[in-house]
C-alpha cells in the first residue's frame, strides 16, 4: 500500500545543484530504510544514495560528497540534495523503499516512486 511520489527534477548545467523530493504514504515510513535510484538510457539501475530509520547513510563513491539524503519523518518525506552535478548524472531518479536495513541492489525494495527526470547538460 505504501504510494512513493518524486519530484524536483529539471535541467539543469554542469557544476549546478538540483534538489529532489520523495513523498511517502503509510504509517511505517519511519521503519524504512530508503534509497534514491537512478538509471540512464542503457545502463542498470543503480544506487546513488540510501538512508536507514536510524539515519545511517551510503553513499557510492560516484557521488560521494556530493549527494546527501536526509528524511523528515514527521512529513513522510525523504530528500536528495545534489551539488556539484555532471553530465554523467543524467538520469531518472527513482525513490525506493524497503524494510530495514539499506541493500545496493533494486531487488531489495519493495516500493518505487514514478521517477523524476534530471538532465545535466555541459
Amino acid at each position: 500500500q505504501v504510494q512513493l511520489v518524486e519530484s524536483g527534477g529539471g535541467l539543469v548545467q554542469d557544476g549546478d545543484s538540483l534538489r529532489l523530493t520523495c513523498a511517502a504514504s503509510g504509517r511505517a515510513f519511519n521503519t524504512y530504510a530508503m534509497g534514491w535510484f537512478r538509471q540512464a538510457p542503457g545502463k542498470e539501475r543503480e544506487l546513488v544514495a540510501g538512508i536507514d530509520s536510524a539515519g545511517y547513510t551510503y553513499y557510492p563513491d560516484s557521488v560521494k560528497g556530493r549527494f546527501t539524503i536526509s528524511r523528515d519523518n514527521a512529513k513522510n518525506t525523504v530528500y536528495l540534495q545534489m551539488n556539484s552535478l555532471k553530465p554523467e548524472d543524467t538520469a531518472v531518479y527513482y525513490c525506493a523503499g524497503r524494510m530495514r536495513a539499506i541493500v545496493t541492489v533494486p531487488q531489495g525494495y519493495s516500493y518505487w516512486g514514478q521517477g523524476t527526470q534530471v538532465t545535466v547538460s555541459s
